[in-house]
């Protein structure tokens, strides 16, 4: 492991916080020390109050934050000597822990303070940095984990016995820090918990976490247990109706629906398909900072009944250790492995299931190294219990408050570069859903920067690419619950004498058959929703109200329209709905280039200024009005509703 201190990139961190920040981040960066949110960093500054009067303030990361991008804003000054004090106490509950921190914090708006924060309190030091990193657990959690640290390191670190993070942890470390702690040491090992380092100096202390980490991957190395390769395990081709039939289980035994994403690559087969799969995947995380994203242990297979019963058995051994009853029961696994389709992580967003992937990525590392010094030892399940359903844990779930409706869900848009399709992926975002937009136009791809969010670039007319678009869908989000179709053309205004033969086929290609092949390739998908599918079909005012010159996009859109209505009827069975959308005059779109309105404008003697108001309410429809219904079509409210044609249109005079 190098450093990554860079004279002119720190320059940029300026204050008294900069040099905390800049090395905050470096650690950050690097995914074998931190992993999303995890690690802590903190500094203690001398400042002087309102008063004049001066103190030392201990600056701790807050909650929330994660130190790859945090800024100076991210961190919670506490009074350092009050916060001190309280590791003195014989005891302290959790909750009663975080009352003192925030009613200690000297900021209005900081973001809570660390649960690790008395801990960095009592070490004599003014920087303090604290990673998870990989090469160090990989140790530390193998036979004889604790002396090898200690052959490691000698008297460079403090070593502290596991015990969970909080008050207690803090307490024992303000009692052996002082009696353990030699002139040479620069850090300190958590047992199945982390490495500390410190130093009077950002840069310094920064620096001795890179040589405590490295002197501990040097140690692998020496081993043969550094690099460690799988046996080679080709992929046998993805089954994105097998992912969303798990998804559907797992969604089923959490009560609510969730995301799942797959990951078939060699590193997550390899590992699904070890030899001793059934006894290394199943000891618990690399560290307790992964336990509540986690869980304990993934489920092998796809047996989620089996899990759950697994998981009650787990929680009733362990429950009589907790401190008071437990009434939170979540049976339902964060992530599985299966060996064909590698790892598959759960998760109520698309962030969430990244994270499981990422940390399940690093654990597989850290298994497989302490695997190579004689075999992976990871904490017991008391102790991987008293995290799950820590208080602490637990009042974040309550605190968390009501998911957005779409919430565990996915929407596919077709026609989502612009107009009423993009309109619709923003619809469904804003909603909670996780959306794949799919467009001729390249940029589809990187039309929103956000995790939940997959944009393909798909021609609806080639059956093969709509075919490994749904699988790429499917790996990074695990099925289908609501489809909005709305690709589509409007051809140039002719009369029907004089219809063009390609123009005619080509509406229909587009408006009809290629609606037909993405309604074919997601209806295994959508029987699989946990919710039931839904879809919402845009179609036109011109199917009852057909418009002059308009005979080959009228017609095609005709079709369509009875395309759904054939749907409805046949796919109720499989609890899905279709209802279709009639929307006039939406010419924020795609399809109305100035040429074409002006073609429209012109058949109906209209100005294009009155053309676009031509309805009884002489209003303006937006392509955002189409997609907020196309998105409450989905919820809650038509649950009880399919077969609908419902009008966007302002009013037309031919139909009311």
């Amino acid at each position: 492991m190098k450093s990554r201190w860079n004279d002119a990139e720190a320059a940029q961190f300026t204050g008294a916080l900069g040099p905390r920040v800049y090395t905050s981040r470096l650690l950050g960066r690097d995914k074998s020390l931190v992993l999303h949110g995890g690690g802590n960093t903190s500094v203690k500054l001398r400042e002087k109050d309102l008063f004049g009067e001066e103190g030392e303030v201990l600056y701790v990361k807050g909650s929330g934050w994660d130190m790859e991008t945090i800024e100076a804003a991210g961190f919670a000054p506490v009074k350092l000597d009050y916060v001190r004090r309280l590791a003195s106490l014989p005891s302290l509950s959790d909750p009663q822990m975080v009352n003192e921190l925030a009613t200690h914090t000297l900021r209005a708006g900081a973001p809570a303070p660390s649960v690790e924060t008395i801990l960095h309190a009592i070490l004599p030091h003014k920087y303090v940095d604290h990673t998870h990193a990989d090469a160090v657990l990989s140790i530390s959690n193998s036979p004889d984990g604790e002396q090898r640290v200690r052959d490691i390191y000698g008297d460079k670190v403090v070593v502290i016995p596991y015990i969970m993070a909080g008050f207690d942890l803090a307490a024992c470390c303000a009692r052996e820090f002082p009696r353990q702690a030699s002139k040479n040491a620069v850090g300190m090992v958590l047992l199945s918990h982390g490495v500390f380092s410190f130093s009077a100096d950002a840069r310094e202390s920064y620096e001795l976490m890179i040589e405590l980490v490295s002197l501990a991957e040097k140690y692998l190395q020496a081993k043969k247990a550094w690099s460690i390769g799988l046996p080679p395990a080709p992929a046998p081709g993805f089954q994105r109706e097998a992912a969303a039939k798990l998804r559907h289980d797992v969604s089923a035994a959490a009560g609510f629906p969730l995301l799942c994403r797959c990951n078939d690559t060699p590193r997550f087969l390899g590992f699904a398909r070890h030899a001793d799969v059934a006894r290394i995947s199943q000891g618990g995380p690399a560290t307790p900072d992964h336990v509540i994203r986690t869980k304990p242990r993934p489920m092998l297979g796809r047996d989620v009944a089996g899990f759950g019963a697994a998981y009650r058995e787990y929680f009733a051994r362990n429950a009589k250790q907790a401190r008071e009853p437990k009434t939170i029961l979540d049976v339902a696994p964060r992530m599985a492995l299966d060996p064909e389709l590698g790892l598959a992580a759960f998760g109520r967003t698309a962030k969430d299931t990244g994270i499981v992937e990422e940390l399940y990525e690093h654990t597989i590392d850290v298994i497989l190294r302490a695997e190579a010094l004689g075999g992976w030892r990871a904490l017991e399940d008391r102790h991987t219990f008293d995290i799950e359903y820590w208080d602490l844990e637990q009042a974040k779930l309550k605190k968390a408050g009501k998911p957005p409706v779409f919430a565990g869900e996915v929407a596919l848009v077709t026609g989502a570069a612009s107009g009423i399709g993009k309109a619709c992926v923003e619809a469904f975002l804003g909603r909670g859903a996780a959306v794949v937009g799919l467009d001729r136009n390249p940029a589809i791809a990187t039309l929103f920067a956000r995790p939940d969010y997959l944009g393909l670039a798909c021609d609806l007319v080639d059956v093969a690419a709509i075919q490994a678009a749904m699988d790429a869908a499917v790996r990074r989000f695990g099925g289908l619950d609501m489809l909005v179709l709305n690709a589509g053309i409007f051809p140039a205004s002719q009369a029907v004498k004089d219809i063009d033969a390609q123009l005619w086929k080509s509406a229909m290609t587009v408006n009809v058959e290629a609606n037909l092949l993405v309604l074919q390739a997601c209806h295994g998908l959508l029987k699989l929703a946990p919710r039931a599918g839904r879809v919402v079909v845009i179609g036109s005012k011109n199917v009852p109200a057909p418009g002059i010159g308009a005979a080959a996009y009228s017609a095609s859109k005709a079709a369509l329209n009875q395309l759904a209505r054939v749907a409805a009827l046949e796919w109720a069975r499989d609890g899905i709905r279709i209802n279709t959308i009639h929307p006039n005059a939406v010419y924020d779109t795609a399809l109305w280039t100035e040429e074409v309105l002006a073609s429209r404008a012109k058949a109906y003697n209209l100005t294009v200024e009155q053309y676009r108001k031509n309805n009884l309410l002489k209003t303006e429809v937006s392509s955002k009005d189409v997609a907020e219904l196309a998105a409450e079509m989905c919820g809650p409210l038509f649950a009880k509703t399919t077969g609908a044609q419902v009008p966007v249109d302002g009013g037309t005079e031919k139909l009311v």
